[in-house]
């Protein structure tokens, strides 16, 4: 069975990708807050969790000695809009030079593959969060090699993953206050936790075949924020955008189609090199453009 260390694995991404292969792999999680590392004990028994941050390069090189792992997933970063706004120089800590020791430590101690996770917010960044996960995406494409593998899986929204707007939006729906929607005109795309641990799943075995230095994604459905506040409640408070927010999100930019190409199961790669067959994406993939979800799609999401 094979070694999987998972940085920030209490996580609502490493949480779902333990879930779904929890007897496939052996897990590590590296992470630095003790009461999600507890939580994720209790549903995970087999669960080994370490107490680290990816900032500490000498408690991360420790953690690989010890482990030895076969593969590395990370996940840990700061992933608020807002936050990283108002904190850059945390959020450069933590998602880019976080990010590098993750990739020095991998090849100093010879892991075989290492995917690193991202985000829409990386196309045409305008903010710091995004700014720092394009700078990570671009690291992990440099750092891969013919001997050490490594990639990208680009997500946006995940479903009801934590401080995520679906799970505020009930909570203030059953205490009757109002939803707070920042624009009504913002659209987003969604993925479930069941699509992102699929992805990474894919994305691995890719990379067990002698493929690296990509950026894995799928096409997923967008909606539009007042159409999902509605189906909620009619409670609805207008805000306005938070600092560093924008009217849509890119999936893939115009700037990325050279290199893009579908591949089975509407799965999207992104390569550095013109180097695998498949039919290339013709237009840029975006909150705006991509297939709407109807009422029956938004109702499958929320349940």
């Amino acid at each position: 069975m094979k070694k999987i260390l998972i940085t920030g694995g209490s996580g609502t991404l490493g949480k779902g990708f333990i879930e779904k292969y929890y007897n496939k792999f052996e897990f590590y999680n590296y992470s630095r807050n003790e009461e999600k590392q507890s939580d994720l004990k209790r549903d995970f028994p087999n669960i080994n969790n370490i107490i680290g941050s990816v900032e500490d390069s000498h408690t991360l090189n420790i953690t690989y000695s010890k482990i030895n792992p076969d593969i590395v997933i990370h996940c840990a970063a700061m992933k608020h809009i807002n936050i990283a706004e108002e904190n850059s120089i945390e959020c450069c800590k933590i998602n880019i030079i976080g990010s590098i020791n993750i990739i020095e430590s991998s090849i100093e101690y010879g892991v075989p593959i290492t995917i690193g996770i991202s985000s829409d917010k990386s196309c045409d960044p305008s903010g710091v969060y995004g700014q720092s996960k394009y700078l990570m995406e671009r690291c992990f494409v440099e750092a891969n090699s013919d001997k050490f593998k490594f990639a990208c899986c680009r997500f946006a929204n995940i479903t009801f993953s934590n401080g995520s707007v679906l799970p505020f939006w009930l909570k203030l729906k059953k205490e009757n206050k109002p939803l707070k929607l920042t624009e009504p005109k913002m659209n987003r795309l969604f993925f479930s936790i069941k699509e992102t641990s699929e992805i990474l799943n894919k994305s691995i075995n890719i990379c067990e075949n002698n493929e690296g230095g990509f950026i894995l994604t799928k096409k997923v459905k967008s909606v539009n924020m007042m159409d999902l506040a509605k189906y909620i409640s009619d409670n609805i408070e207008i805000v306005g955008p938070r600092l560093g927010e924008k009217l849509n999100e890119t999936l893939i930019t115009v700037k990325e189609l050279d290199k893009t190409f579908l591949i089975e199961d509407d799965y999207i790669i992104i390569k550095k090199e013109n180097n695998i067959s498949g039919n290339k994406l013709k237009k840029e993939l975006n909150s705006l453009n991509s297939e709407k979800m109807n009422s029956d799609d938004i109702k499958k999401m929320l349940e």
